[in-house]
């Protein structure tokens, strides 16, 4: 068993632990009160056996998939918990992916005025990143989590044996967060040096695949320490956004069903990373480099990069300007400064934007 602990002050602590097969004995690490389970159709269906060991009276079960990241099914939610008779003292567990534990995590915070969260992520993305740190809420037709708060888990316990039921499609949202880690590690003021960036270099697909223990383990150490030094991203914690006001613009547009949010992170680096080598903030070899890591994980490649090319650069811009990072009507963007280092540039001239667009 791992342990990681998010702590700053009494409105941030959660602790993280990270144990194979934990989930064959959740309730090991529940305390004596009423828990109610929100968590998908496909996760209700694959693991059966945990949903049995809750009242069926506290089971809420959503529709899988981003587009469902929605007000309706916040409201849907919120009316099951107050007909179940939800109580302040009772907990919400949050079983699944990135949009169960993004709406899970708002109820939470919004029924009652909040209730205790549990997060138990499924889904790569999920325990590397989506699942730590707070960050709650849902889509609009206006820009992706634009309605949300932070809320902090008072546990995530994360079972990388989920994972052995994670599709290839899943497998790969979760390698775009993973290169992103890889790409800010040394702005992330972490003290132990997983080196990742190295690691997904010298290492093939296959074999990340194998040792996703140290992965896990790795981007949850980063984010634990950042989000303990800034917990609701007044300053250092921006640097988590890397790639993602490109990414958010691009899913909105898509009306979230074209692209899984790992892919678009990863087009979102490209982009962020290529307005980078334009304005020289860094090399040719860097550049070539995590255009390489890109496509040597299968996030990018010419039938993707079409995907992303059908819509209107000026149409892209204009989203990138509703995103909720924009500060007096300038857009702030992470741009890669040097091997595992990011810096945060505002007020990027919309010329420059267009260019970094592919």
């Amino acid at each position: 068993m791992e342990k990681i602990l998010i702590s700053k002050d009494e409105n941030i602590k959660s602790e993280i632990i990270i144990e194979n097969d934990l989930r064959l004995n959740l309730e090991y690490y529940f305390e004596n009160k009423n828990y109610f389970l929100i968590t998908n159709e496909t996760i209700a269906k694959l693991y059966p056996e945990i949903i049995y060991k809750f009242n069926k009276s506290r089971v809420i079960i959503i529709k899988d998939g981003e587009k469902y990241k929605n007000i309706k099914t916040f409201e849907y939610i919120l009316n099951e918990l107050l007909k179940a008779k939800i109580e302040r003292k009772d907990a919400i567990v949050a079983l699944g992916g990135g949009v169960v534990g993004d709406m899970a995590g708002y109820c939470a915070s919004g029924i009652l005025r909040g209730v205790e969260l549990i997060q138990v992520p499924t889904t790569l993305l999920a325990m590397c990143d989506s699942s730590i740190g707070g960050k709650t809420g849902f889509n609009t037709k206006y820009g992706k989590n634009l309605i949300g708060s932070f809320y902090f888990a008072k546990k995530i316990l994360i079972d990388p044996q989920f994972l052995n039921t994670l599709d290839e499609k899943q497998y790969l949202c979760g390698l775009g967060e993973i290169i992103k880690y890889a790409l800010i590690e040394k702005s992330c003021l972490n003290k132990n040096n997983f080196d990742l960036l190295n690691y997904l270099n010298i290492n093939q697909k296959d074999d990340v695949k194998k040792s996703l223990d140290f992965i896990i383990h790795a981007c949850a150490s980063l984010k634990a320490t950042v989000v303990s030094i800034d917990g609701f991203e007044k300053d250092l914690r921006k640097i988590l956004n890397f790639g993602h006001t490109f990414a958010h613009a691009y899913e909105t547009i898509s009306k979230y069903k074209k692209f899984s949010h790992g892919l678009a992170v990863a087009y979102g680096i490209k982009c962020a990373s290529l307005l980078a080598y334009q304005k020289e903030l860094i090399s040719k070899e860097y550049f070539n480099n995590i255009d390489f890591l890109l496509e040597k994980f299968d996030l990018i490649n010419p039938k993707i990069e079409k995907k992303f090319k059908k819509y209107k650069k000026d149409e892209i811009i204009s989203l990138m300007y509703q995103d909720k990072k924009v500060e007096n009507s300038k857009i702030n963007l992470l741009l890669p400064t040097a091997p595992a280092q990011v810096a945060l540039f505002d007020n990027i001239a919309q010329p420059s934007l267009e260019a970094s667009l592919p």
